[in-house]
């Protein structure tokens, strides 16, 4: 009972000595509040990316690749990219129907080919929705589901049928409260019977991935022709042939294009392991440059408190001086400075959190940077500066547990 109330004594004390002076216990505080709000703003913006890149890696799957013409993945060069898109050919449909018929460790393999295109219902009217003409079994590859009616099928695709599967944004615009199914849409003045409702893909760098419209893909090589391009995506049978299953596609293109076994590929793979990768290299220089603004934040954050401490010891030797006189022990006047400056330091966590909440939806609602902040953020940021507050709070402590208290009495006379 008494080491509560000696507890909670030091914690009023505390909070009293912070609302006296709000000015000097801010500018104490400023080194913890910006650490803590770098720290938990950097894991914002982590755990936010995570998201996007799972929900990436749930577009193509954990099996998932794709094969692409050009494909810059890290550090971007124009130079490269202009001199590869010249020597690399597109895709033709031979080369597809060649892999998907020789390909024995792949489970799905399909088309996408897109563009921009005008769609309009009646007098509404999508100027740049995002029109895709794909395969059938796109959906089962792209983890894409149905929210209303079906998909495209086979039968549709060979027979170059005008029908639509529509994303919710398109839905949204043109049928809210109606039902969709059986509609007619015209994109690019061609009409076009909507026979499914794709569920919600949400935003990406705050760019929305549900305006589109998916169209057999040979009634879109029909309008456009297959000249321009397109990409191949594929499964592989399970995880354990993942990456044998990019290498045997690897080596069956090859073949088909006749490249020689020294010459370069004239074209691009990437999975979901290159994503990764990716963001592992990226997550590794985030965290590098957030430890080492944090530890400076911290460490002079510290050392303000530490200072601070050492002038509220002076300020209070004569009280230290009668508390030990009336029977304190040093263990007493030591945790009461303790909790004083962990609660200073906590202070100082807590107000950081704030500051990376507000930066957190600042950045949200401003710019397509994804930040999502985790509970264990808070808890890390609070206890981190709690830490760092009792850290650099012994020294003042211990010096003023340590004061002999008939020099304390006489300080002020």
């Amino acid at each position: 009972m008494q080491g509560s109330a000696s507890f909670g004594e030091a914690v009023k004390v505390a909070v009293g000595s912070l609302s006296a002076s709000k000015l000097r216990s801010f500018l104490t505080l400023l080194g913890i509040i910006l650490a803590t709000t770098t720290l938990i703003a950097v894991v914002s913006v982590i755990n936010g990316m995570d998201l996007y890149i799972a929900n990436q890696l749930s577009t193509m799957g954990v099996n998932g690749f794709r094969l692409v013409r050009v494909a810059m993945i890290g550090n971007f060069d124009a130079k490269k990219y202009l001199e590869l898109m010249r020597r690399n050919p597109q895709f033709t449909l031979e080369e597809y129907r060649f892999l998907k018929a020789n390909a024995t460790l792949v489970e799905e393999m399909g088309i996408v080919a897109n563009r921009s295109a005008p769609v309009r219902y009646g007098t509404n009217l999508i100027e740049g929705a995002q029109l895709q003409g794909v395969t059938s079994n796109v959906g089962v590859i792209t983890n894409v589901q149905t929210a209303a009616g079906r998909f495209l099928t086979d039968t549709e695709d060979e027979h170059r049928v005008n029908v639509a599967f529509i994303g919710e944004d398109v839905r949204q615009r043109f049928f809210e409260g109606l039902d969709p199914i059986g509609k007619s849409i015209a994109v690019e003045g061609r009409p076009f019977t909507v026979v499914g409702v794709a569920k919600p893909l949400g935003a990406m760098f705050g760019q929305s991935r549900d305006t589109f419209v998916w169209i057999p893909v040979q009634t879109y090589f029909k309008m456009y022709g297959a000249r321009r391009g397109f990409t191949i995506t594929a499964t592989a049978i399970d995880q354990a042939h993942y990456q044998q299953a990019q290498d045997e596609v690897r080596m069956l293109l090859r073949s088909f294009r006749g490249l020689r076994p020294n010459a370069e590929d004239n074209f691009s793979i990437f999975g979901s392991d290159s994503l990764l990768d990716l963001w592992n290299q990226m997550t590794r220089i985030i965290a590098a440059t957030a430890i080492a603004v944090v530890s400076v934040f911290m460490v002079v954050g510290g050392v303000v408190i530490m200072n601070i401490m050492l002038a509220v010891v002076t300020e209070r030797t004569h009280e230290i001086g009668i508390r030990k006189s009336v029977g304190a022990r040093q263990s007493d006047i030591l945790n009461q400075f303790l909790v004083e400056s962990l609660v200073l330091s906590a202070t100082g966590g807590v107000m950081g959190v704030l500051g990376a909440w507000g930066v957190a939806v600042l950045v949200r609602n401003t710019t397509p940077v994804p930040m999502a902040m985790p509970y264990n953020a808070v808890i890390i940021g609070v206890g981190l500066s709690a830490a760092v507050g009792l850290f650099f709070g012994i020294y003042p402590a211990r010096r003023a547990a340590q004061l002999d208290p008939i020099v304390a009495l006489r300080f002020e006379k």
